[in-house]
């Protein structure tokens, strides 16, 4: 069973600040963390792994200093890991990122699941699992909120959107995206701090994954950000109605409040 997790290091949303003149990211001494949701994807292929056996490999694409992260997730327990790191790879949307990673992947080679976090805590567009399933043209199930059954060929799953839980039976080749409650991470041990100093992560470029130059990057990326910017909270104090009835309050309060928004 080989099984492959797909993980990304974020900036530390309570660390953000931003440049009031430009509008972008503070990047300089900013935090970055394992996004939270693909530690739920790392223990999802640590409990299969358990189970029936098998190997797992952390996917990370970004900068040389997402090896932190992928320590983490060796630190959990993973057995190896890799890293898509090309200053060529910079810009890329979640589609131009799907197939980076996917190409990753089949230079990996032999793979059976792969398990992404639901989302990235920085985008929050949950695209990129299903992207990755797409130009691989394998199965995908999203949102799984629980492992009925596991087997040496598929799985069969409850996936929970907008309240209604539905059960799939999902045969490998296939990619899951997993919800948080799913499992709760475990925290890495001494040992297995220790143990992922020792692990070598493999470092691969654009020429390692054979990646064709315009679907990467900015040339690959149909989508990109115009603007970033921190909402301004207006703070508007509502005078005190006497003399009326609740519901002609509630229609007053409305109104004033329409017209601030206008």
């Amino acid at each position: 069973m080989n099984i492959i997790v797909c993980i990304k290091q974020v900036p530390d949303t309570r660390d953000v600040h931003m440049d009031p003149v430009t509008g972008t990211l503070i990047r300089d001494h900013m935090r970055a963390i394992l996004n939270p949701f693909d530690k739920y994807a790392i223990e999802t292929a640590l409990q299969i792994k358990e189970q029936i056996g098998g190997h797992v490999t952390v996917l990370s694409m970004g900068p040389p200093a997402a090896k932190h992260s992928i320590e983490d997730a060796l630190a959990m327990g993973v057995d190896n890991a890799i890293l898509l790191s090309d200053p060529a790879f910079a810009g890329s949307d979640t589609l131009a990122t799907s197939y980076i990673l996917s190409q990753g992947i089949r230079t990996h080679g032999q793979y059976d699941l792969i398990i992404c976090g639901k989302q990235a805590l920085d985008g929050d567009t949950a695209q990129v699992g299903p992207g990755i399933a797409s130009f691989l043209d394998i199965a995908q199930v999203t949102m799984v909120s629980h492992i009925n059954q596991i087997t040496r060929t598929s799985l069969r799953l409850t996936r929970l959107m907008d309240n209604e839980e539905t059960r799939i039976d999902v045969s490998f080749p296939a990619v899951i995206t997993v919800l948080k409650d799913i499992y709760l991470p475990r925290y890495p041990s001494f040992i297995g701090k220790h143990r992922a100093k020792q692990i070598p992560i493999k470092c691969w470029t654009q020429t390692d994954i054979n990646c064709d130059a315009k679907q990467i990057g900015l040339n690959g990326s149909p989508t990109w950000v115009d603007q970033i910017f921190s909402p301004q909270v207006k703070r508007v104090s509502q005078p005190v109605i006497a003399d009326n009835t609740s519901i002609q309050k509630a229609a007053i309060l409305i109104v004033q409040t329409i017209e601030e928004m206008q």
